[in-house]
């Protein structure tokens, strides 16, 4: 019954039981409610106890209301009489009639569920699940089992289930994009809050719904066009999922004959999933540019890989490369011209031995992404060695540290120290690539070639197999003698650079070799062919509103008349997974 409230208005209320309205509809059943005569606010919410509380906190919750479910319908309107309040509820079900039904186009009640509407549209090849996320994970495993590739929109979804849904679409050959997906474009169709594009050659993988969203929006400025943008929602690259539905993508776009340029964006990674994705990239057939927001860019070029220090940059790149494949080929190629050429040695391993702690760290930054370092500072993705006189594995070390120079001049003043090390890393066979610098300038040792230049070739002599790349710091003016520190460095048989950069181009060449091309390996089986990614046929679960984006994209879709499981009642829906798995009940009695 109506009743005044604390500001002197009425408060009306109906309930209907079992009358599911997504979130977007309820928005624009709220505004449409609020426009009424008399009305001074209102709500249309789902009755679940978080949204009654809510109420409650607005003095908007109606007295003696009903026990009421999840799944039940409550309209609260305060007016400025009951008259008021009671006409703006009646025309509940015309205000509903008014926005754009999501039946299919052939008028015939929506299914629902997604057996039926696969039925419906028997070659649907994906679903869009925007269903709340306590629900969500049920919904995708039901479209699996339905043989459908998951646009998982729904957010709210739990760490172990993401993981065991991508599990399980990887045994099936299926891909999961999500949870938290907001972004898509699929075979020139739109899915969530896509931008429309024209088509092209560049196909894009993103952790990173906006910045998708920006770069094929700069794609489509520069004239370019895009093949598909697969977004894989921000907690794929977290160590807990490892990147499943990214190396999936990434396999997907190597085989797609519409994708020429591949570009992979995402926020911050996990540094081992990181290298993981660069290692799948590498593999490639096709140029891919990479750009990890937020992380200082490593090398600029290496192999088919150019890496980008944004978004703008990233679209760029990609229409450059894609401009003409005959001409792409040649600005990788020329890009990635080294002033040497080292053999690979997969499997072996790199020691650094910097007595510039600045360059030591920025080695750390840009080949991070490429190999498991260890290191005496501290950077995220790098292992912190326990002892710096220890190495193991791929090792990075300021020997200028602190912990090191008790006692001692700074190795760019005495060499000592550096010199021992040196030798100790060159008898471990496990050791294929070793990395100095030689820093000049005023107040540094006097010349470092001196004592360098004969252990380099006393040690080249002994492991021919053991490649030492030298970086020199300086100028023409030192007093050292830039060039005749070079001349006679290269002589002892390092490989000198002159900036660090292409140094560590030779390393990731030498020591992460690009690994060959497989787009089905057993280990994580996807499916060979792209044939996910071609025009969709959509089967939609829960916005209402993304369906009729679909209809209006000129994608065949079928909308599901989804309503949470049994009557959003968590308790009775355990017994009924019990009843299905055939497991001892539960005790729901509390």
């Amino acid at each position: 019954m109506p009743r005044p409230d604390t500001h002197g208005m009425i408060l009306s209320h109906r309930l209907r039981r079992g009358a599911y309205l997504d979130s977007i509809v309820l928005m624009q059943l709220q505004v449409a409610l609020r426009a009424e005569p008399g009305i001074e606010d209102c709500s249309a919410v789902m009755a679940t106890a978080a949204n009654l509380s809510l109420l409650a906190a607005s003095d908007m919750l109606p007295e003696g209301l009903e026990a009421t479910g999840a799944d039940d319908l409550l309209l609260v309107v305060r007016a400025v009489d009951s008259v008021a309040g009671e006409s703006a509820l009646d025309r509940v079900d015309e205000l509903l009639g008014q926005r754009t039904s999501a039946s299919h186009e052939d008028d015939l009640p929506a299914p629902f569920s997604v057996r039926e509407a696969c039925r419906r549209l028997p070659d649907a090849r994906w679903a869009a699940i925007s269903v709340p996320g306590r629900w969500a994970s049920r919904v995708a495993h039901d479209a699996l089992e339905a043989g459908l590739d998951i646009f998982l929109y729904s957010d709210n979804v739990s760490v172990a289930d993401e993981r065991l849904l991508k599990r399980r679409a990887a045994a099936r050959g299926r891909l999961v994009l999500g949870p938290d997906c907001g972004t898509a474009i699929l075979g020139g169709i739109g899915f969530g809050f896509a931008n429309r594009v024209r088509a092209g050659c560049i196909g894009l993988v993103g952790a990173s719904g906006t910045g998708l969203q920006a770069i094929t929006s700069r794609i489509d400025d520069l004239g370019a066009g895009v093949s598909h943008a697969i977004g894989i929602g921000g907690r794929d690259l977290s160590r807990e999922i490892g990147g499943a539905s990214a190396l999936a993508a990434l396999r997907l776009l190597a085989a797609d004959p519409a994708t020429q340029v591949v570009v992979l964006v995402s926020k911050p990674p996990d540094a081992a999933v990181a290298r993981a994705l660069v290692t799948a990239a590498r593999a490639v057939p096709k140029p891919v540019v990479i750009c990890f927001l937020g992380t200082i860019p490593p090398v600029a070029r290496v192999t088919n890989l150019n890496f980008a220090a944004g978004l703008e940059q990233a679209a760029d790149l990609a229409v450059s490369l894609a401009a003409d494949e005959e001409k792409a080929a040649v600005t990788v190629t020329s890009r990635t011209t080294m002033p040497c050429r080292l053999p690979a040695a997969p499997g072996g391993f790199l020691r650094a031995l910097f007595a510039g702690g600045t360059l030591a760290l920025e080695t750390l930054a840009q080949l991070r992404f490429f190999l498991p370092l260890r290191a005496n500072l501290s950077l995220e993705g790098v292992e912190a060695i326990d002892d710096p006189s220890t190495s193991t594995g791929h090792t990075v070390l300021d020997m200028g540290d602190d912990t090191l120079t008790v006692g001692r001049l700074h190795p760019m003043i005495d060499p000592d120290l550096r010199l021992r090390r040196l030798q100790i890393e060159a008898a471990d066979v496990t050791v294929s690539t070793i990395l100095l610098d030689v820093v000049l300038g005023t107040g540094s040792e006097a010349d470092p070639a001196e004592r360098l230049a004969p252990a380099i070739q006393e040690i080249r002599a002994r492991r021919a197999d053991l490649e030492i790349l030298v970086v020199v710091v300086g100028t023409e003016d030192d007093p050292q003698g830039r060039r005749d520190q070079i001349d006679r460095l290269a002589a002892a048989g390092a490989h000198v650079f002159e900036r660090l950069g292409p140094a560590l181009e030779a390393i990731v060449r030498r020591t992460a070799a690009s690994p060959a091309f497989d787009p089905q390996p057993d280990a994580a089986p996807v499916a060979a062919e792209p044939t996910p990614l071609g025009p969709p046929q959509v089967i939609n679960v829960g916005l209402e509103s993304f369906h009729q984006s679909f209809v209006a994209q000129g994608a065949p879709a079928v909308h599901v008349a989804w309503r949470p499981p049994a009557g959003g009642d968590a308790r009775l829906l355990a017994l009924l997974d019990v009843l299905a798995s055939d497991q001892p009940a539960p005790d729901v009695s509390a």
